[in-house]
C-alpha cells in the first residue's frame, strides 16, 4: 500500500491536492512540532495586483517546540474579515464563487480556537466539494523518515524539487492582466473551475506515481 505524507496547511495549493489522489493512503502530519512561514498557516490566492498572501495569525506558542495540534488562532486584526473580503475581492466575477460561497463563508464567521482544526475542517470541505475521497489518517506519533514525505517540500517559499507535479494551466479571473499564475491556493482553482478541478489536478500529476496499484487507473486519465 503506498502512502503520502503532509503536512497540516490552510487552504493549501494545487500540488498539495494532487497528492491526495494517487495514493492508497495520506498521513497527515499531526504529530510534528509547528514550522513557522509555511502553508500551515497561509495561503496565496491571485488577486487584481498579482498574488496576496493570507495569514491567520497565531498566538506567540508557550515554548519553542510546540506541537502543531496545539497552535490557537490569534484574534488580532479582524483577520477573519479581512480573508473573507479577500476571497470575494479575488473570485466574486470567477465561474464559481457564488456557487461555492456559502460553504465557505460560516468558517470567516465562526470563531475556531486551534489552527489544526480549522485547516482540517477546510481541507475536509474542500475534499467534499471537489469530489476527491482520500483516505486521510492523522499521525500518532512523529517519524523525521518516512516514504514519499512532503511535508516540508511543498512551502511557500525555498519549494523543493517534485518531479511528480506538473501544474496544468486552467484559466484565471485576472490571467489576462498577471498571465497564468501556478501552484496557488486550491480555492482559485475551485472557484475558477469548479467540477473541473479533480481533472486538473489529475493533470498536474506525473505519471512517476507508478509506484502504486492505484497509478495503474490513474495514469491514464493524465493524457485526456
Amino acid at each position: 500500500m503506498a502512502a503520502v505524507y503532509l503536512s497540516q496547511a490552510y487552504l493549501a495549493p494545487v500540488q498539495y491536492y494532487a497528492k491526495l489522489l494517487p495514493y492508497d493512503t495520506v498521513y497527515l502530519e499531526a504529530a510534528e512540532n509547528y514550522v513557522k512561514q509555511t502553508y500551515r498557516n497561509r495561503c496565496l490566492i491571485a488577486g487584481a495586483n498579482g498574488i496576496q498572501v493570507l495569514t491567520v495569525p497565531v498566538e506567540k506558542p508557550p515554548t519553542e517546540k510546540c506541537p502543531v495540534r496545539d497552535i490557537r488562532i490569534s484574534d488580532h486584526g479582524h483577520w477573519r474579515h479581512l480573508h473573507w473580503q479577500a476571497l470575494v475581492s479575488a473570485y466574486g466575477s470567477s465561474s464559481f464563487f457564488e456557487y461555492y460561497r456559502d460553504d465557505f463563508a460560516p468558517f470567516y464567521a465562526r470563531k475556531f480556537d486551534f489552527l489544526f482544526d480549522f485547516s482540517e475542517a477546510l481541507r475536509q470541505l474542500v475534499c467534499e466539494l471537489a469530489d476527491l475521497r482520500p483516505d486521510v489518517r492523522l499521525t500518532s506519533r512523529y517519524e523525521s523518515s518516512v516514504p514519499n514525505d512532503f511535508r516540508e517540500s511543498i512551502r511557500p517559499k525555498h519549494p523543493g524539487t517534485d518531479s511528480y507535479f506538473l501544474p496544468k494551466p486552467y484559466y484565471q479571473v485576472f490571467s489576462g492582466r498577471h498571465g497564468f499564475l501556478p501552484n496557488l491556493s486550491i480555492v482559485d482553482l475551485l472557484f475558477n473551475m469548479g467540477t473541473e478541478t479533480i481533472a486538473v489536478l489529475r493533470q498536474s500529476a506525473l505519471s512517476g506515481y507508478a509506484c502504486d496499484r492505484f497509478a495503474q487507473s490513474f495514469i491514464p486519465e493524465l493524457t485526456k
